[in-house]
Formats: C-alpha cells, sequence, structure tokens
C-alpha cells in the first residue's frame, strides 16, 4: 500500500505554498501603500497648484490667510476659545446626568410608570424637533425677557441649560437604544432575584447598553464640542464672537481662520479616538460572535 506524500515544510511547519502567498499578500500591500501615497500627493498637488494660480487668490490670502492679521488676531480668539472650551466640560457633566435620568424613565414599564414615561417622551421629541440656534435664542433671551425671581438672567447660564436640554434629547434616546438591546432575559433574570425595576437598570441593564453605544456617545461629544460656537449669537463673547468682532474692526477675515484652527485642534484627535472605540468595539463583537 503507498503511503501518502507529505508536503514539504520547513522546521517551523509552514509550507512553501504558505510563505509563497504571505511573501505575495506583502507585496501586494506595500504596491497598494505605494500607489495610495502617490496618489493622494498627486492630488493635493494639483488642488495647490491650482487654488495658488487662480486669479483672486492674492485678495483671498490677503483677507483670509494673512499671517500678520493671524498673529494679530490669535490672543483674542485664543482667550474667547476659553470660554467655548469652558462651556464643552460643563456640558459632558450635565448632559449625561440629564439624558441618563431620561432614557431611565422611558425604560420604566407598567401602567404606574405611564406619567414618568409620557414626560419623558414630551420631552424628547419636543428638544429633538427645536433646531439648536432656536432654542438658544428662546432659551437666552426668551427667559430672562420673563424677569421671574429667583431664576438666573445671565446669557452664559442659559446657553448651558439650552446645550444641555437639547443634547440629553439626542443621548437620551442613544442610551435608551442601548437599552432596547439588551436581551429580556437579562431583565427577566434580574427580576427574578427579587431586583426592582430600579436596581434591574442600575445593575443589570444599564452597564450593558453603555458598551453597546459608546462609540455613538462619543460622536455626540464631537459635534456638541463644535456646537458651543452657536452661542455666540447671545453675544457671549467665545471665539467666533471674538472673530466676528475682530472682522469687523479690521474688515479682515482671518480671524475665523484662527478660530476653525483651534475648533479643529480639538475635534480631530476628538475623532480619531472615536475611530479608535468604534474599531476596537467591532472586534470585540467579532470575537464574541466567533
Amino acid at each position: 500500500m503507498a503511503r501518502p506524500r507529505r508536503r514539504h515544510s520547513n522546521a517551523f511547519g509552514v509550507s512553501p505554498l504558505k510563505r509563497f502567498g504571505a511573501r505575495m499578500s506583502s507585496e501586494e500591500g506595500a504596491k497598494g501603500a505605494l500607489i495610495a501615497t502617490v496618489s493622494t500627493v498627486a492630488f493635493f498637488a494639483i488642488a495647490i497648484v491650482a487654488v495658488l494660480n487662480s486669479p483672486n487668490w492674492p485678495r483671498v490670502q490677503q483677507h483670509f490667510f494673512s499671517p500678520a492679521k493671524f498673529a494679530d488676531s490669535w490672543p483674542q480668539v485664543w482667550q474667547g476659545f476659553w470660554v467655548d472650551m469652558k462651556m464643552f466640560v460643563i456640558c459632558l457633566v450635565t448632559v449625561p446626568i440629564l439624558s441618563i435620568l431620561v432614557a431611565v424613565a422611558r425604560s420604566f414599564r407598567g401602567p404606574a410608570f405611564f406619567p414618568i414615561r409620557m414626560m419623558a417622551i414630551v420631552f424628547t421629541d419636543t428638544l429633538r424637533g427645536i433646531p439648536m440656534i432656536l432654542l438658544i435664542l428662546l432659551l437666552g433671551f426668551g427667559v430672562p425677557a420673563l424677569d421671574l425671581p429667583g431664576l438666573p438672567r445671565g446669557a452664559f447660564f442659559w446657553a448651558i441649560v439650552a446645550l444641555t436640554v437639547s443634547y440629553a434629547a439626542y443621548t437620551a434616546e442613544i442610551i435608551r437604544s442601548g437599552i432596547d438591546a439588551v436581551p429580556e432575559s437579562q431583565r427577566s433574570s434580574a427580576r427574578a432575584i427579587g431586583l426592582t425595576q430600579w436596581q434591574t437598570l442600575r445593575y443589570a441593564i444599564l452597564p450593558q447598553a453603555f458598551r453597546n453605544v459608546i462609540p455613538a456617545l462619543m460622536n455626540t461629544v464631537v459635534s456638541m464640542q463644535k456646537d458651543v460656537a452657536l452661542v455666540s449669537v447671545l453675544g457671549i463673547r467665545e471665539a467666533v464672537r471674538e472673530a466676528q468682532i475682530y472682522t469687523t474692526r479690521n474688515f479682515n477675515y482671518t480671524s475665523y481662520v484662527v478660530a476653525t484652527v483651534l475648533f479643529l485642534a480639538v475635534s480631530v484627535p476628538l475623532v480619531r479616538f472615536v475611530d479608535y472605540l468604534t474599531k476596537r468595539d467591532r472586534e470585540r463583537r467579532t470575537q464574541v460572535a466567533l
């Protein structure tokens, strides 16, 4: 009886065919990276040359990209940017607190909790339907005009309130979707061992829900970091408002480029971090599925 042929392999048990395939894959990957690099450089080179050779580029460069005006407006816009960051940090605390409360209120079950669920539904439906800038105007100018005793009248306070309630409405729906994605058996098991509805949400449902929606929540953070600039309509001297003041005084728009650079310096790392979290979450789900 003839013996079956044995595949040739090296000392580590890797066949020549596999080594050849690995080498070909490596070469194809290097070739693809080279093509991507060359095409990217060529695209940006063509775009830059086209812009610099346009007839009105000297005038655009003078009014939007003046190095002297950039350096001159930087301190003023930088000071206003810190106001944006202050509002952003405050909202990073207030938005999660309110959104969790609203999401939990919508997740309570039973007829006794119907009024709470209804108030949460009205809150999310109403505030998600109002454009952010209109909400800022209504709260920032309308509520202080009532002159009610005990209510703050500062524009900064009502800007924070507008950002908080608007983003809490969206974030609450994201968290609720994470709660709904948790298998019903988790809730049933928690109730079977005697946990109340709140304890079930606190110890069994919410931890799993947050893991399901972390990438989506981080995208909301990125959006909120940019939308704080909308409060400039209330006259708050943040980055965009300071840039507008500088432009009015000097008839030059380079200050807006300064504000753009400052916002990009924060938003780009946040976006990269969101992509990293999304990739890690996708890998985790793939491993669990396997």
